[in-house]
């Protein structure tokens, strides 16, 4: 194991329909259950939103580091999609898909960026061979 650069934590109490509090108060929320789960939805999270939300900003922070690495000037932008699946009523499983969009590059060389991006991810490399993770270059 390398060296630790960065830990933090958060709590949940309550499962889905609770609250989840960072170790430092910044990520205070509210969750629900949403409606297409039978739940009450409404003006709160989930944890498949906050997952969405975690993964797209680290995924694009990897493609912006190694673009740099790479010397090359991007914008991007990441959208995360998060399924949850029910294989069986006590069996769940995710499925994410990555939209992509880069500009600045042509069309290879952005995919080369998604490529490695993806390889150094360490959101990607956690779920690899755990979660379907697809990687669209928009």
């Amino acid at each position: 194991m390398g060296k630790m650069i960065y830990k933090t934590s958060a709590k949940a109490e309550g499962g889905r329909e609770g609250k989840v509090k960072s170790e430092d108060g910044v990520l205070d929320l509210q969750v629900a259950v949403p409606e297409s789960m039978g739940g009450s939805g409404g003006a709160f999270t989930n944890p498949e939103q906050l997952f969405a939300a975690g993964y797209a900003a680290c995924f694009d922070s990897a493609l912006n580091y190694v673009a740099k690495a790479a010397d090359k000037e991007i914008e991007s932008k990441t959208t995360a999609t998060v399924g949850l699946n029910a294989q069986s009523a006590t069996d769940l499983d995710l499925e994410v898909t990555l939209d992509i969009e880069i500009s600045g590059v042509d069309k290879d060389d952005a995919q080369k960026l998604l490529e490695k991006a993806h390889a150094t991810c360490p959101y990607s490399k956690a779920l690899d061979g755990n979660v379907d993770v697809t990687v669209n270059l928009k």
